[in-house]
């Protein structure tokens, strides 16, 4: 591949506020790092509190008049929003591969996706309705859905488009403005979006972004009170840390935070649809997604065979940069890879067994990157820190499991709910463990549990609220009642 080939396509590195492409105050700038190379691609503008300010400010004097444009008009802008995103696509996923690793072909499907969420925001914005309440004589109760006005959004790093637009759609579509926070380590599919919002024609100060310190900007967007809604993905601790600092100012929330997802294959399953369904949800992403299968409970007596078979899928995985034809790209940290090993340390120290992978990759090809060699793991027990702890990377742990009870028992010992998958043909089955595992989503012989049109969210410490479908769209509107009267 060529030095042009993999070069940084032309793409904003400023703040946009208030319709305007500026610097931070400071003129201090980010070095946004390739996790394939090691290569420093871009230098991204920095914001804190004053610009930050600024952004809402803007957002707050442009509420008004986007709360109030015909629905037809905005529900056209988003359609020409998904258009460019579409027509756009190889470009806005090389952006993504590049600054985040994940295959090419990972990236553009989430572009896609992106283009999709605005589109059915759009179509969603027009079956927003309210109720009229039966009521007595000469009275009419009626109820309204309004838009809450500014809202906040701070994405994550592992899906850097997906998440912005999952999160912009509906607040959009709904007639509510935004100040958005994007990850500091993938910024560039954000700024990308943004220049398609501002080749759309969306008014100025209706979306606004600011990159800079995590620590300052949340503060600035929990503290203000013209803030009336916090959308955030990202971890547990970030997220308690958001809802504490927003006690203060009554925001509305909705919180998407960590996952530490089982998958059940019971001794009646499809091994087939199981084997392959766990290696593409397992390494899409490099395992790094809040709803990657963390740990994986096989009945007894299939294990073996299950096994044999997940290994050999495993070890014809192809390890790589982003831009080339591989399945798995990158990790995003150095930092990510120490914590995987610590993780498989304690492991193998209380008795498992690496049967595929454990370690990081090695050679020229993989030298500067944050390569690591896809893992399998087994006889794992809950003695163990990976039981337990989510693991953002290429490991599959093997859990062996004898009764149906058994397995729900385990599957349930976490602080998170998330997301579950569980495999087997008895449709009894399917109703009892599908209702008893305590997670907001469950996949039963499927991974697709990401849709435009259903919901998705979880339980526990794993947050709470909705992104997709119409109670997505819920999240960011505010119920009105009015007692009408009518009088001579």
């Amino acid at each position: 591949m060529s030095i042009k080939e993999t070069a940084l396509p032309k793409v904003q590195t400023k703040l946009f506020i208030n319709g305007k492409w500026i610097d931070g105050d400071n003129k201090e700038t980010k070095d946004i790092v390739n996790p394939a190379t090691g290569e420093v691609i871009a230098k991204i503008a920095q914001a804190g509190p004053n610009e930050t300010n600024q952004a809402i400010k803007a957002a707050k004097d442009a509420f008004p008049d986007w709360a109030k444009m015909e629905l037809a008009d905005r529900v056209k802008l988003l359609h020409k929003i998904a258009d460019l995103m579409e027509e756009k696509a190889d470009t806005l996923a090389k952006i993504m591969t590049l600054e985040q690793g994940k295959p090419l072909k990972e990236s553009k499907g989430e572009v896609l996706i992106g283009a999709e969420n605005f589109r059915f925001a759009a179509g969603e914005a027009r079956r927003l309705y309210g109720e009229t309440i039966p009521a007595p004589n000469n009275h009419a109760f009626i109820v309204k859905k309004q838009p809450i006005g500014v809202v906040a959004a701070i994405t994550p790093w592992n899906f850097p488009g997906g998440m912005v637009t999952r999160k912009l759609a509906p607040a959009l579509a709904t007639g509510n403005t935004i100040v958005l926070k994007p990850s500091g380590d993938t910024p560039l599919s954000a700024l990308a979006i943004f220049e398609t919002f501002e080749e759309a024609g969306l008014p100025k100060g209706v979306a606004n972004i600011v990159m800079g310190s995590s620590k300052e900007i949340g503060e600035a967007l929990t503290d203000s009170d013209d803030v009336r809604k916090l959308t955030f993905t990202g971890s547990t601790k970030v997220g308690q840390t958001l809802f504490k600092q927003s006690a203060d100012t009554l925001k509305k929330l909705s919180l998407e935070l960590g996952g530490h997802a089982p998958f059940i294959v019971f001794d009646d399953a499809n091994l087939d649809a199981a084997v392959n369904d766990l290696v593409t949800a397992k390494f899409r992403n490099n395992g790094q997604v809040c709803v990657s299968p963390n740990r994986i409970f096989v009945a007894k007596e299939i294990k073996e065979k299950f096994t044999k078979a997940l290994v050999t899928k495993v070890e014809q995985l192809k390890v790589g940069n982003g831009l080339d034809d591989v399945n798995v790209g990158p990790l995003i940290r150095k930092d990510a890879i120490d914590k995987i090993d610590k993780q498989l340390k304690n492991a193998t120290d209380k008795g498992a067994k690496v049967l595929t992978g454990g370690g990081r990759l090695t050679g020229s090809e993989y030298d500067k990157g944050n390569f690591y060699k896809p893992t399998v793991l087994d006889n794992v027990t809950q003695e163990m820190d990976i039981f337990y702890e989510e693991t953002f990377g290429p490991v599959i742990p093997l859990i062996t499991f004898e009764t149906e009870d058994e397995a729900i028992k385990m599957a349930n010992d976490s602080e998170f709910g998330l997301a579950s998958y569980f495999y087997t043909k008895d449709l009894a089955r399917v109703e009892k463990v599908g209702a008893a595992l305590e997670y907001g989503m469950v996949g039963a012989n499927e991974i697709a549990i990401s849709n435009p049109e259903t919901p998705f969210g979880g339980v526990k410490h794993s947050g709470f609220g909705r992104e997709n479908g119409h109670f997505g769209m819920e999240e960011y509107i505010q119920v009105k009642f009015i007692n009408l009267k009518y009088r001579d």
